[in-house]
């Protein structure tokens, strides 16, 4: 499985956020995909496997078992170093959906 910073996330990069959605609403990647970790088997077909992923959640430890997951199921992913808190700390854009500035729960 392979890591990778924050800063090595391209701006035209397919994200998979694989965080709970309240943790989802506080704040996210504008246009990332969201399907938390335990939904993932049930939404496998939300994923294009041509397409290369990068897994982001809190703090890179529920990424991880999704992107070592994916691997295994013929996907193409790498895990977000870091995660969401990683992303927010180097100054990358959010956005949340409960009205409120975005941030990392």
């Amino acid at each position: 499985m392979e890591n990778v910073s924050v800063d090595a996330i391209s701006e035209d990069a397919k994200i998979l956020d694989v965080r709970e959605d309240y943790e989802w609403e506080a704040g996210h990647i504008d246009g990332a995909l969201h399907i938390p970790l335990d939904a993932l088997p049930e939404r496998l077909d939300a994923l294009d496997p041509d397409q290369d992923l990068a897994v982001i959640c809190r703090t890179g430890g529920r990424s991880a078992r999704a992107t070592a997951w994916l691997e295994s199921h013929g996907y193409s992913a790498v895990n977000v170093n870091g995660g969401m808190g990683a992303w927010l700390e180097a100054g990358k854009p959010m956005v949340a959906d409960n009205g409120q500035d975005p941030t990392v729960v």
